[in-house]
């Protein structure tokens, strides 16, 4: 199976709408491209303003939001957290298993995590455990401004010390009077990294259209490179256990 594991260097800043609209622009150009969360805390996953049902309406796939997102409580803590106070146990091998049945429906996945790679997330694994074992090149979500230089420069060092592979970072949320500090911030996070920024998505009103967000994307977001790796990881595949 081809696809990305989106994660970020916090929560809050932007995953699931880059999540959304790289699967929406992706669809669009002709991929049988599929969406994942998991865990989703703070909405159910039917609510509207959830993360589950953003992500099926930006993305345009016609599965339920309970197939995208099998797990879900309403009290917005880390996932780990929120299932326990809602008395659910849930597994590391109960979310691959939903992915594998998912997976009989798509080519590839963008499967979202939450919060960063080290948040604790089902009863026995975090975040990063979940990338590993779906062993899916990262794209890494960062904040433009202030501090992220530290933030993703931390996620990139924590990923790789985990043989995790980052396809690239995007900046989400940048504003066109922060422009000359955001690109100042690209360049450190390139050169420190070694990663390429292969977009800047600019800051949405916030009551975009689905045709905004994809227009956005299209227009700031390398989507070739990802084609790219799309191609290539179709023709070597994709092996986990659990």
């Amino acid at each position: 199976m081809s696809g990305f594991f989106v994660t970020a260097t916090d929560t809050e800043v932007g995953k699931t709408v880059v999540t959304g609209a790289l699967a929406g622009v992706l669809r669009e150009r002709g991929y049988n491209i599929g969406v994942y969360k998991p865990l989703q805390s703070g909405h159910l996953s039917s609510h509207p303003e959830g993360d589950a049902a953003r992500l099926k309406g930006a993305a345009g796939v016609t599965i339920s939001c309970e197939e995208i997102c099998p797990y879900s409580v309403q009290e917005p803590l880390a996932p780990r957290l929120a299932m326990k106070r809602a008395g659910r146990k849930v597994l590391l091998s109960d979310i691959i298993s939903h992915y594998e049945k998912l997976s009989k429906q798509f080519d590839s996945f963008l499967v979202e995590g939450a919060g960063g790679l080290v948040v604790p997330y089902t009863d026995d694994a975090l975040v990063v455990d979940f990338a590993k074992q779906l062993q899916l090149p990262l794209l890494i979500v960062a904040r433009p401004t202030l501090g992220t230089v530290n933030h993703t420069i931390l996620t990139v060092s924590y990923a790789k010390a985990h043989d995790l592979s980052v396809a690239g970072i995007i900046l989400s949320g940048c504003r066109e009077h922060e422009k000359e500090r955001v690109l100042e911030n690209k360049e450190m996070i390139e050169e420190l990294s070694g990663v390429p920024v292969i977009g800047l998505l600019p800051a949405l009103r916030e009551d975009f259209t689905r045709n905004e967000l994809l227009q956005a994307a299209e227009e700031s977001i390398a989507i070739s490179r990802l084609e790219e790796f799309l191609r290539n990881e179709s023709s070597v595949g994709n092996v986990f256990s659990v």
